[in-house]
């Protein structure tokens, strides 16, 4: 038998290089990784303070000459020098040991531009890779739930990722029929902090908005239940305050995103071949992505289509173990890969 050492030393990494949070899995292994994308620096100096965990505790809390930066947004590359360094810092976190150029392979949103695609592949070659394989993330994420994407049969996907949502109708080795819109988890964040501020004239931070979304966040119709307080700063009298805010109320501040992900998800089923129409109503569609944890938005989707819709049981690590299967078995997975202009 052929004894083959580049196997049995491979440091081929697959990483879900997500606005949110990075995931890296490690070939032959499993996910060695899952740090927030976020960044702590000096503003005059530019030198790094802090990466991921660390930088993500000191969001909202920093003196005036340290700043937390999140590199991407709404799934692309915003700083480019920023992206590099935090994922050459994730390489050495995932792999300590001091090891030759790897192959990588990472997920990318499947309706950004090829100019955002070069700028994932060089901030990864910059960061140290021998080669780079790009893949969409709904492709990745039907991987990694195992779903029959070599067949004539059509399965459909819908990744809520913290920048991106990703809906595709997958066949055949390729995406049939997809839209990616700008819309996750951040904006949720968002949307309940401007809630705050029109409802309460409160203004409260970007981790107690994450908080009161993972606790309380919700679709209709979904009947939530149960109250918190939330701590801020009244916009009025400059003041800290604390207001009571209740599921319900959540749930409006989240009601227009959530009209905004189903309304898509209604466009792609227009849009769908009718055989792979028919395939979809007998095999339902599959949520993945941080942001399909938001309690009743399967129901909803399930009410506005007419369609069984399931969550992964694992729906954060979906992206990430497609892409690490994609890495195991480049051979058998060639043609999902996305092909790159070089210039």
């Amino acid at each position: 038998m052929k004894f083959n050492f580049s196997t049995m030393f491979s440091n081929d990494l697959a990483i879900d290089l997500g606005t949110a949070n990075t995931l890296v899995f490690l070939k032959n292994h499993d996910i060695v990784l899952n740090e927030p994308s976020v960044v702590a620096i000096r503003k005059n100096s530019q030198e790094i303070v802090a990466f991921g965990d660390a930088a993500k505790e000191m969001v909202g809390r920093t003196p005036g000459e340290i700043i937390t930066v999140r590199p991407l947004k709404d799934g692309v590359i915003a700083d480019f020098e920023l992206a590099e360094q935090m994922i050459r810092h994730f390489i050495r976190k995932a792999v300590p040991t001091r090891i030759p150029r790897p192959r990588i392979a990472i997920c990318v949103p499947s309706g950004i531009t090829e100019v955002e695609k070069r700028a994932v592949r060089d901030s990864a070659e910059h960061a140290g890779a021998r080669e780079v394989y790009l893949i969409d993330e709904p492709m990745a994420a039907a991987i990694g739930l195992g779903l029959p994407i070599d067949q004539p049969v059509g399965s459909m996907i819908i990744d809520i990722g913290g920048g991106t949502t990703e809906i595709a109708v997958i066949a055949m080795h390729g995406i049939v029929n997809s839209i990616s819109i700008r819309i996750g988890g951040d904006e949720m964040n968002d949307a309940i902090i401007q809630y705050f501020k029109k409802t309460f004239n409160l203004l409260i931070g970007e981790n107690t908005a994450e908080l009161i979304k993972c606790k309380f966040g919700s679709a209709s119709p979904h009947e939530g239940k149960g109250s918190m307080p939330v701590k801020g700063r009244d916009l009025v009298v400059g003041i800290p305050k604390t207001v009571t805010i209740n599921a319900l109320q959540v749930q409006e501040a989240l009601s227009e995103t959530v009209n905004s992900i189903v309304e898509s998800v209604k466009l792609c089923l227009e849009t769908t071949p009718p055989e792979l129409s028919a395939d979809i109503l007998d095999r339902g569609i599959l949520m993945s992505g941080g942001g399909s944890q938001l309690k009743g938005l399967d129901e909803r989707l399930r009410r506005e289509t007419n369609l069984p819709v399931i969550v992964s049981e694992e729906p954060l690590l979906a992206v990430v173990r497609g892409t690490g299967k994609v890495l195991e078995d480049l051979n058998s997975y060639r043609k999902v890969l996305t092909q790159i202009r070089r210039y």
